[in-house]
């Protein structure tokens, strides 16, 4: 009988049990073919806090913990001797999520046995030059590698222009989403608004999710509220530096807008499911610009009706399963969400869309096979 291939996933993400999602997938969907193990931080300090390795029982992938070094920069952070163990006991790929111009990229691709493949998945959607010596550090690690993942069309694309990345194999995959948590749940929703204060009966509830900060958009929905004559209720879920000026804008609006931080990640299906609109108005600006839109995915799964903007990734993410429009055009996004508002049959077609889309292209099974299929392809 033949052996399964040894994989080895290695991530700093991974210190998150719900980042590693991607790994157990892995192992569930390749199950007799494929051995995955996932090599994870044993602390690592976060964007909000010191994360100590989380763990759940039942994982399909094995979780190897290593020490992470100077982990309070994502770019200059390395895992340490014991990460070349790890790499050498009978590995047939190693798989870097680490970007290939951060130190903790090249010592992955400088760790892992020459004979064996390295394929490093890539989120960098924006041309950039690096300074010394992380521009000497990402051709290195493109030159070691057999091949490339773009979590986006958009970084596929964008680094495909830069040295080495067109000779070596490369595939876009997206992120993926849990089709089982996030699914339609009206009743979940309306339990929710009524939490909220709100009742069913009242004017379709207009969501936005995510980070307060301007390059999310949340001042363009503001003014496109502010236009609309279709009466309307407004759900703000998220939090950031932009907080004290959208309670400051919700006051004179009284009942009309609600404001909610803190919402855990397992609540955020009930909270989708309270929205009849969601509205993704991302903003480019010169240093960002979307790279997959994860609230998106989350609310196709949840099937609410989507509207969003045309940053950087969206419009892959979004394909036929949501109205797109321009980014920063007021004008046109105060017409299509007034559409939405005022068309329940508009709302239930984006909805099934929405729904379909997130079971076939953004399902984790769907994400972890296409995964093995190119990491089967680099192996020949």
């Amino acid at each position: 009988m033949k052996r399964a291939r040894r994989l080895v996933s290695v991530s700093h993400s991974y210190v998150v049990t719900l980042n590693r999602r991607l790994a157990n997938e892995m192992a569930r969907v390749g199950a007799g073919q494929w051995e995955v193990t996932a090599v994870a931080p044993r602390f690592f300090h976060g964007d909000l806090s010191p994360i100590q390795l989380q763990r759940e029982p039942g994982e399909a992938s094995f979780v190897e913990p290593v020490r992470a070094l100077f982990s309070r920069s994502a770019h200059v952070f390395v895992y340490g001797p014991a990460l070349r163990e790890k790499l050498a006991r009978g590995v047939d790929l190693v798989h870097a999520w680490e970007e290939p111009y951060v130190f903790a990229g090249a010592e992955v691709a400088l760790l892992a046995p020459k004979h064996v493949p390295l394929v490093f998945s890539t989120a960098q959607n924006l041309s950039k030059r690096y300074p010394p010596p992380f521009a000497q550090l990402e051709r290195w690690v493109v030159r070691r590698s057999a091949g490339w993942i773009a979590f986006g069309e958009t970084v596929k694309q964008n680094l495909l222009a830069r040295p080495g990345y067109a000779e070596r194999p490369a595939r876009y995959i997206p992120m993926g989403v849990d089709v089982e948590l996030f699914q339609p749940d009206r009743a979940a929703g309306e339990d929710f608004l009524r939490e909220l204060g709100w009742q069913e009966q009242g004017p379709p509830v207009v969501g936005y999710l995510g980070r307060f900060v301007p390059e999310k958009g949340v001042e363009l929905l503001r003014r496109v509220l502010e236009r609309l004559t279709t009466p309307w209720r407004a759900l703000f879920v998220g939090g950031g530096p932009l907080e004290a000026s959208l309670r400051a804008w919700a006051e004179p609006h009284g009942d009309k807008v609600r404001i909610v931080t803190g919402v855990p990640h397992a609540q955020v299906p009930q909270v989708l499911n309270a929205m009849d609109v969601l509205c993704a108005p991302s903003q480019t600006t010169p240093r960002w610009k979307e790279q997959f839109g994860r609230m998106l995915a989350e609310g196709f799964a949840c099937g609410v009706p989507v509207l969003t903007s045309d940053s950087g990734e969206i419009p892959h993410t979004a394909g036929d399963a949501a109205r797109v429009v321009p980014e920063t055009d007021v004008a046109a996004w105060t017409s299509a969400l007034a559409e939405l508002l005022e068309s329940p049959d508009r709302r239930r077609e984006l909805s099934a869309r929405g729904r379909e889309r997130a079971v076939t292209r953004f399902a984790w099974p769907v994400v972890a096979r296409e995964h093995l299929s190119f990491f089967e392809s680099v192996l020949g």
